[in-house]
């Protein structure tokens, strides 16, 4: 399990997703076309702008890795339609004892997703696919790790991807708004 303080001290090193990408511009543009291509719908943005609790969500990523650049920004995207999510970026070889204690079937896969309530208390972690994603490369190569950064995702499947990790996000939400101690720290 990830510690708060552990968590804290990565997330306070953590970019903005800009700041992310300013840090290897050479790679930027793969990621700038992706998110050109994504909005979200009028329910989505609705959906966030239901919520109530801070969110702190880490984004343990690699500029280079074509997952990354296909999700990363989908979840760009979401952080900025909800005010009540704070994301931070992070390299995962940057960051490598963090990336250890986030291993993914044994590995140091990316993206990998840390969410956590308003005081850093972690309540999920997700990566480095949803299921849609998966799904997709099944279908396309069954067996490969990971697809070159500029190969283009279909459309639905990219609007498949962006609501499953709009699922989570809001799943982590409920959590935080259910949970007692938040419930008692905030009256609700």
């Amino acid at each position: 399990m990830i510690e708060r303080d552990e968590f804290e001290r990565v997330f306070l090193r953590g970019e903005p997703y800009a700041g992310y990408l300013a840090t290897d511009p050479g790679r930027a543009g793969s990621w700038h076309a992706v998110y050109e291509r994504v909005a979200l719908s009028s329910g989505q943005r609705e959906m966030l702008a239901g919520f109530t609790r801070d969110m702190r969500v880490l984004v343990v990523s690699g500029t280079w890795c074509g997952d990354c650049v296909q999700q990363g920004p989908l979840l760009a995207r979401i952080a900025e339609a909800c005010p009540k999510v704070d994301m931070r970026w992070v390299d995962r070889d940057r960051e490598a004892d963090f990336s250890s204690r986030v291993r993914i079937c044994g590995g140091a896969r990316v993206p990998t997703v840390v969410f956590a309530a308003e005081d850093g208390e972690v309540c999920a972690v997700l990566g480095d696919r949803v299921l849609a994603r998966y799904r997709g490369m099944a279908r396309r190569q069954l067996g490969a790790v990971c697809e070159l950064p500029w190969a283009e995702v279909p459309e639905d499947e990219t609007a498949a991807v962006l609501q499953e990790w709009l699922n989570e996000f809001e799943r982590v939400q409920w959590m935080l708004r259910l949970s007692p101690r938040l419930r008692q720290k905030h009256g609700d």
